[in-house]
């Protein structure tokens, strides 16, 4: 590391890593913590996810995605031994940061994450801009790519009635929110 002034605070910092081995560089990572005893100085690695809600074959489905891919977080007091250990791990590309001088995340930011992280919201899964009488295209689904008038909102279940014209007449479809694309 560059001659500087290390601080002693614990902080923390994000690391970039290869896309798709973030989960292999945490676990990396707090391999070499434990085997070189440095865990007086790093306290905690993560891969920040969170939950999201998406339809596949036609059901719901909560998966988690990561919230910046390519990225590790590492709870940690940054001087020449911590810094290098982290550096030094497979996969691990740099600190974010000025050079090559780690930059601290923003506390407030850390707090909002981790919020987002652990929020289970139900309220922000529903969360439905679409008003009846409106034109709607179906995005998933044995009725997929037809189009359709809303002709009823449940803000409640996350769900939608489109009146679709099949066979010369209207017929009402219910949906997942999730289902349908706005015009």
């Amino acid at each position: 590391m560059a001659k500087q002034e290390l601080r002693g605070e614990r902080n923390w910092y994000a690391i970039h890593t290869y896309a798709g081995y973030e989960n292999a560089v945490m676990r990396n990572l707090k391999q070499r913590i434990d085997s070189l005893g440095m865990n007086d100085k790093i306290f905690n690695v993560i891969v920040p996810v969170e939950k999201k809600i998406k339809i596949k074959a036609g059901k719901r489905t909560e998966v988690e995605e990561k919230v910046y891919p390519g990225y590790v977080l590492v709870d940690m007091i940054v001087d020449d031994n911590s810094w290098y250990v982290v550096r030094n791990t497979p996969r691990v590309t740099g600190f974010v940061g000025a050079g090559v001088n780690p930059v601290p995340l923003n506390k407030k930011e850390v707090e909002e994450l981790f919020g987002r992280m652990d929020r289970v919201d139900t309220k922000n899964k529903h969360q439905i801009d679409i008003e009846i009488g409106e034109i709607v295209r179906i995005a998933d689904g044995p009725f997929k790519d037809l189009e359709g008038k809303v002709n009823d909102v449940d803000r409640e279940r996350g769900k939608i009635k489109i009146l679709v014209s099949m066979f010369g007449r209207e017929t009402p479809v219910e949906l997942d929110f999730l289902q349908i694309k706005k015009i």
